[in-house]
This record gives C-alpha cells, structure tokens and sequence, in this order.
C-alpha cells in the first residue's frame, strides 16, 4: 500500500474542476489496477 500512497500521492494543481475530477478518477483507476494484481486467482 506504501507504494500506491507514493504513486498517487500529491495534492490537485490543476485549477479547472473537471480537469480535477479527471485527475482523481484516473488516481482511482490505477488504484484499483494495482489492487486487483496483488489479489490471487481462483479456479472454481
């Protein structure tokens, strides 16, 4: 989790509200990129 704290880290620059809110979404997205890669894999 450290390591997505450093990636993501930071506060909004940007001054525009939908450039923020894109900002943010993206921050989420690749947060959940490196979540699902450290979940294991099931067979059922």
């Amino acid at each position: 989790m450290l390591r997505a704290k450093k990636l993501l880290r930071g506060t909004l620059h940007l001054r525009e509200h939908n450039s923020q809110i894109s900002k943010i979404y993206t921050m989420i997205k690749s947060l959940n990129k490196l979540t699902k890669l450290g979940m294991p894999k099931t067979i059922v």
